[in-house]
């Protein structure tokens, strides 16, 4: 079994007494006491945001991008492998668009833990900690910990833009219920992104756009009247709920004080054509969202690709409803409906991100929070007649690009039937510290609660091999 370094936690989630001596030892406990308010070392900064595609219920990766052609039948499944614009690099004969662009991206083969059920292990690949509940669907709590949106917020918040995370098409459905680890947690509401769900509305930011019968002058009116009520608010330093309603009002003024904000989330602006690139579905559009958030210089978007991680066989249709958790007719599903709109979604932003010279300072990273099992076989319990694979997060693939990522590049390697890697694992943890190392957020630095106690950024380590 293997033992992953996110698991040194108390029961409230602080730091243990062993951690305190991995990162430094008492004299590094003596100095945070003597400086609470320090700010994480800064690294090296690769990459001005983070992109983060999340691919909720398990993709498989065995027919995706580490197919096992030379495995027996039950294992490999019924898709061929197809060439990359990588000799020597194959990907599922669905995604050729993605195929033709192996050369901007690598993949990770070798991230491994084991936490097997979609709230918990989402949880996992949302905050990089394991949750107390591992393996369970569990509810949102605000004793969580917060998603990575919020520690950014906390450790370097946004100046040129009102939130420093936002989440697309969200929230996520764990199953039926929005899961933990999207939000603030114990930072508290202040902190967390700005949550934006279904973008093909015409609807994105409801109440905030400029009215034509409210002049300036009133608005600013109204903003002095609000701050002489809450400067009468004898709590006010001390009252939480005070503290963090005060931050949204001062988002919501900052939207109706620049129309540049509220105009980001208008998708109308874009041609015809480019959003017909990205697809007319929830998930093409919430992509090309996050490349204009992306542009003004928002450091940390996450996109769920799909905002259910079930949906075959819950709501069949619309399209829009269908997740990667295919326990059963997987073939099918993937097929007709989740790889072409992956294929097109993730090419278009890949693409359109190089085009416009972003993808030079955006880490792009593609992932879900496990795979599916290696072998394909009829599960009891859910709809379907055909074949599929159950959970498994003993070994699945990261898809990761930008930010002087080495494309091409293969890191990792899992056995020959895709159940566990070869090469040294890698766990959700370390793709948290990667991502925070590429924006130059140091992750063996801490951050802090509202009480004042620090916390690790990661317990994980960077993935190096993705620049060497």
């Amino acid at each position: 079994m293997l033992r992953f370094l996110c698991d040194e936690r108390r029961p409230d989630g602080r730091l243990t007494r062993r951690e305190w001596l991995r990162v430094g030892g008492l004299g590094t406990l003596l100095a945070l006491a003597g400086r609470s308010n320090a700010k994480p070392q800064a690294t090296r900064a690769r990459a001005r945001s983070v992109l983060l595609v999340f691919t909720g219920g398990g993709v498989s990766h065995i027919d995706t991008f580490d197919m096992k052609p030379d495995a027996p039948e039950d294992i490999r499944g019924e898709f061929q492998s197809s060439s990359t614009s990588v000799p020597g690099t194959r990907c599922c004969e669905h995604l050729p668009r993605l195929a033709r662009q192996a050369h901007q991206y690598a993949v990770v083969r070798s991230v491994s833990h084991d936490d097997v059920d979609h709230g918990s292990a989402s949880y996992l690949a949302l905050t990089g900690q394991f949750h107390l509940r591992k393996s369970s669907n569990p509810p949102v709590r605000p004793t969580d910990f917060p998603t990575y949106g919020a520690i950014l917020r906390r450790v370097r918040p946004s100046g040129d833009f009102p939130y420093t995370a936002v989440h697309l098409n969200g929230p996520l459905l764990t199953p039926r219920e929005a899961g933990p680890g999207q939000y603030g947690g114990f930072l508290g509401r202040g902190n967390e992104p700005l949550i934006i769900g279904d973008v093909t509305d015409g609807a994105t930011m409801p109440g905030l756009e400029p009215q034509p019968d409210l002049p300036s002058v009133r608005v600013d009116g109204r903003r002095s009247l609000l701050q002489s009520i809450n400067r009468q608010a004898s709590a006010w330093q001390s009252d939480p709920n005070l503290l963090e309603r005060e931050q949204l009002y001062r988002r919501a003024f900052a939207f109706l004080d620049s129309p540049r904000y509220a105009q980001a989330f208008d998708l109308s602006r874009e041609p015809a054509n480019v959003r017909e690139r990205y697809g007319a579905n929830r998930s093409g559009q919430a992509c090309l969202l996050a490349r204009r958030l992306v542009e003004i210089g928002v450091p940390w978007v996450t996109v769920f690709w799909n905002h259910m991680i079930r949906g075959q066989d819950m709501t069949p249709t619309p399209e829009d409803e269908y997740g990667w958790d295919t326990h059963n007719d997987i073939f099918p599903s993937l097929k007709d409906h989740l790889l072409p709109r992956l294929d097109r979604s993730l090419s278009a932003l890949l693409d359109d991100l190089a085009q416009r010279g972003l993808l030079e300072t955006t880490l792009v990273v593609c992932m879900g929070e496990f795979g599916r099992a290696p072998r394909v076989a009829l599960e009891p319990g859910f709809a379907g007649e055909i074949p599929g694979r159950k959970h498994w997060a003993g070994a699945y693939s990261v898809l990761l690009a930008g930010a002087g990522v080495r494309g091409g590049r293969i890191v990792g390697a899992s056995d020959r039937i895709g159940a566990y890697p070869t090469t040294r694992p890698y766990s959700p943890c370390d793709l948290a510290a990667t991502m925070f190392d590429a924006l130059g957020v140091d992750p063996a630095g801490h951050y802090h609660d509202l009480a004042d106690r620090p916390y690790a950024i990661s317990p994980g380590q960077a993935i190096g091999e993705l620049w060497s």
